[in-house]
């Protein structure tokens, strides 16, 4: 379904975006054959995901000239490289470095180390050896050079202009994946993104754009809201700063959307509704099957001869 989105997206010529190069940034449930084989053909699309620190990859088999005397499948895929195991990385084909500093002023030192042209292993309907990417390693060393995290962090950068994306450019993309993170846990928490319940999918597709709308609005309003603090918050350091955070912008958000007013009338009042005309019969709702998830048979006790 995500591929089939981004098909709809890149294939749609009145989107601003159409012939530009645009970058998609997913985690490690979207480095799966299964998406990355749907979405690497595209010409304008380059995809950064993270990869789980026990994945395999693969090196390109060496080209071979064909001769008359070749026969059997070509192999595609060479050496190993497991994310686990250093042994089998060999040096990295560029290095980069570049200094990161948090919100809570904390300076890190970041390295980043690409191979380039590596392979996964793909299915028979997705033969993901046409697709070369760039595997990238990201470790994050403090003021004292020690490591920041306890694991690295590994990306992939597959798509036909993955060339165009230094490592550097690579790694703050995927960082913006953290503000969608932060939208939707805010949405679900705050603007009921997840709490409207309709069996018609067009109506809950309706609710999740006004939430939307609405987040928008938190956003538009973020430099006329004042800072209401709740009274155990009033000697916190974020309530000595500006007010940007969407909850706190809510807050004050009553006493801006007043200002200016609603050009809806006034409610008439009126008799009672008709309600349903004589003889209407609506038809009976559709309901799908449930899917059950069976429980497992206990496996019978083999024979003994």
């Amino acid at each position: 379904m995500g591929a089939q989105q981004i098909r709809a997206l890149l294939t749609d010529k009145t989107l601003p975006f159409h012939n530009e190069l645009c970058v998609q940034v997913e985690d490690s449930a979207y480095s799966a054959v299964e998406f990355l084989g749907r979405v690497a053909d595209h010409e304008n699309l380059v995809t950064v995901a993270r990869l789980r620190s026990n994945r395999v990859v693969y090196r390109a088999w060496p080209a071979v000239e064909k001769t008359d005397r070749a026969r059997g499948h070509p192999r595609w895929y060479g050496e190993r490289f497991d994310l686990k195991d250093p042994t089998s990385w060999g040096p990295p084909d560029v290095v980069s470095q570049t200094r990161f500093t948090s919100r809570r002023g904390r300076t890190y030192t970041v390295h980043l180390q690409g191979w380039h042209n590596l392979l996964m292993r793909g299915k028979r309907n997705l033969p993901m050896h046409q697709h070369p990417f760039t595997l990238i390693r990201i470790s994050m060393m403090d003021a004292n050079g020690q490591p920041a995290f306890q694991r690295p962090l590994w990306l992939v950068v597959i798509g036909k202009g993955r060339e165009e994306l230094s490592l550097i450019d690579a790694w703050q993309a995927y960082g913006q994946r953290y503000d969608l993170e932060h939208c939707f846990r805010f949405g679900k928490q705050r603007l009921l993104l997840t709490a409207y319940q309709t069996p018609v999918v067009e109506h809950e597709e309706n609710w999740w754009h006004i939430v939307l709308l609405a987040y928008v609005q938190l956003w538009l309003a973020r430099t006329l809201a004042q800072d209401l603090p709740r009274p155990w918050e009033r000697y916190l350091p974020h309530t000595q700063t500006k007010v940007d955070a969407p909850p706190r912008v809510q807050r004050d958000f009553g006493r801006i959307i007043r200002q200016i007013g609603t050009p809806a009338l006034l409610p008439k009042p009126r008799g009672k509704s008709p309600g349903r005309a004589k003889g209407e019969r609506p038809g009976r709702r559709n309901h799908p099957p449930v899917v059950k998830k069976g429980t497992a048979k206990p496996k019978k006790a083999q024979p003994i001869a």
